[in-house]
C-alpha cells in the first residue's frame, strides 16, 4: 500500500503544482486558485472512489480501458483507449515542457545559459526543446527496465519533490503579504470554476495507479488505500502551495513557465530557486 501511495503521489505532483498553479492564478482565478483546487479535488475524490471500487472488484491490469471493456463492451473500451492515449500524450508533453522551464532556471542559477534554440520548439522559433525531449527518452528507458526498478526510482523522486515543496514553504512563510489577497476573487465564481477545470489537469495521474493491479500484492486492499491516500495528500499540498504562491507575489505576475522558482528569484532567494528547479 505504501508503494502504491508513493506511485500516486509521484504521478500526481508535477507540472500541476510547479507550473499550472501560477498560470491559472494569473489568467483565470487569482488568489481564488485555492478554491479551484478544492473544487477539482472534490470531483477527483468521486472519481478516485470509483477507480478504487473497480480496481478492487474487476482486477486484471486495471485502467479505464479495462473497466470499460468489462462493463460496457469492446467498442466503448476502444474509444476510451484512444482517449487515454490522447490524455497522456498531451499530459506528458505539457509536463516535459514545464520541466524544461525549471531546468533552464536551475542552469541559470549556476551560471550556465543554454541557447534559446535548444529550449524552444519550432513553433516558438527554436529548433528543439532539448531538455523536454531528453527527459521523455530517459524515463521511457527506465520504464522499459521493469516495474520494481521504476517503483524504487519513483519513491526517490517523490522524496525529492516533497523536499522541494518543503523548501518553498519554508522560504515563502516569511514573505507572506496579505495585501496580495485584498481582491481574492478577481474573476468571480466563473473564474474559480474555469480554474477548477484547468487545475483538474494537475490531478491527472492518480488513475494510472489502478494499472498497477497486476503488480500489486493484495490489490483489493492496497489499491483503494493507495489511490485515496495519495489524492488526499496531494490535494492538501496543492492548497498550501497555491495559497502561499498567491500570498507572496501578486497573482498577475505568475503567468510564467516556472512560477515557483521565478517568485523565489524575485524575492532574492537564488539558492532556494536553484534547489527547487
Amino acid at each position: 500500500a505504501t508503494d502504491v501511495t508513493f506511485m500516486g503521489v509521484g504521478a500526481i505532483i508535477g507540472a500541476g503544482i510547479f507550473v499550472l498553479t501560477g498560470i491559472v492564478a494569473a489568467t483565470h482565478a487569482g488568489p481564488a486558485i485555492v478554491a479551484s483546487y478544492i473544487v477539482a479535488g472534490l470531483a477527483c475524490v468521486f472519481v478516485a472512489l470509483s477507480y478504487a471500487e473497480l480496481a478492487a472488484s474487476i482486477g486484471g491490469c486495471g485502467s479505464a480501458y479495462g473497466y470499460a471493456y468489462a462493463g460496457l463492451g469492446e467498442i466503448v473500451a476502444w474509444i476510451i483507449g484512444w482517449d487515454l492515449l490522447l490524455e497522456y500524450g498531451l499530459g506528458i508533453s505539457t509536463v516535459a515542457i514545464g520541466w524544461s522551464g525549471y531546468v533552464e532556471n536551475a542552469l541559470t542559477a549556476v551560471g550556465i545559459k543554454l541557447p534559446a534554440v535548444l529550449l524552444q520548439s519550432p513553433f516558438e522559433g527554436g529548433i528543439i526543446d532539448l531538455p523536454a525531449v531528453l527527459i521523455i527518452m530517459i524515463l521511457a528507458g527506465l520504464l522499459c527496465v521493469g516495474a520494481k526498478e521504476s517503483s524504487k526510482f519513483n519513491t526517490a523522486i517523490v522524496f525529492i519533490k516533497l523536499a522541494a515543496i518543503v523548501v518553498f514553504i519554508s522560504v515563502a512563510v516569511f514573505h507572506v503579504n496579505l495585501d496580495n489577497w485584498q481582491v481574492f476573487m478577481p474573476f468571480g465564481w466563473s473564474g474559480v470554476m474555469t480554474g477548477a477545470a484547468l487545475v483538474f489537469f494537475a490531478y491527472i495521474g492518480f488513475d494510472a495507479v489502478s494499472t498497477a493491479a497486476e503488480e500489486t500484492i493484495n490489490p483489493q486492499r492496497n489499491l483503494p488505500i493507495g489511490i485515496i491516500t495519495s489524492l488526499v495528500l496531494c490535494t492538501g499540498i496543492y492548497i498550501i502551495v497555491s495559497a502561499l504562491l498567491t500570498l507572496i507575489a501578486p497573482y498577475t505576475s505568475l503567468n510564467v513557465k516556472s512560477p515557483v522558482a521565478e517568485v523565489l528569484l524575485w524575492l532574492n532567494h537564488p539558492l532556494a530557486a536553484g534547489l527547487i528547479s
